[in-house]
């Protein structure tokens, strides 16, 4: 499976030419792993990936930051429900909802008892999963780990290390991009 959403990555996602980042770096690649994981085959193939890192956990919920985790969420809990397994997701927003119940997670209700592992789709810096992981922390919430599909090498991990929460990542830049003068 891996060897599969790695091909259908380097096809669908790599894309050369220069972009700003959400870091406001610009980089003379980008990789949109929206394209891949926004399609059957590439939601079921990410979804399995996570879920055989997280099986043998005892992980009781799985989330991250709007917009990027949200399909990795979703395919995850069908994943574990076809194994019989109760998994809560959720989602965190940039800000709360200024209608309704003014949330700033969404999704299944999160207790101090849960462990939690956190999502998103591609790691620069870092900066979304740190900040959706200090959101859970100011509610007592114990995340475990952090799991990305991509991870640009550009400081994510040492940024979470800070936080103690290390990073898992499916690829990293330096599997699709091997000529440093697209970093």
């Amino acid at each position: 499976m891996r060897e599969q959403l790695f091909e259908l990555l380097k096809k669908e996602a790599v894309l050369k030419g220069k972009v700003r980042l959400s870091s406001g770096k610009i980089s003379n690649f980008y990789i949109d792993v929206r394209r891949v994981s926004l399609s059957s085959e590439g939601i079921y193939l990410i979804s399995h990936l996570v879920w055989d890192i997280i099986k043998n956990e005892d992980i009781t919920a799985i989330g991250g930051p709007t917009l990027g985790a949200d399909p990795i969420v979703a395919g995850v809990c069908m994943v574990a429900h076809s194994f019989k397994k109760t998994l809560k997701g959720f989602l965190i927003r940039k800000v709360p909802k200024k209608h309704g119940l003014e949330q700033l997670i969404e999704g299944k209700e999160l207790t101090t008892k849960d462990k939690v592992v956190v999502v998103d789709d591609v790691a620069t810096s870092g900066s979304s999963l740190v900040s959706a992981i200090e959101i859970l922390h100011r509610q007592k919430i114990k995340v475990c780990k952090a799991i990305v599909i991509v991870d640009r090498q550009e400081g994510a991990e040492e940024n979470l290390s800070k936080i103690n929460c290390p990073l898992i990542s499916i690829f990293k830049k330096k599997n699709f991009i091997k000529n440093e003068k697209f970093s």
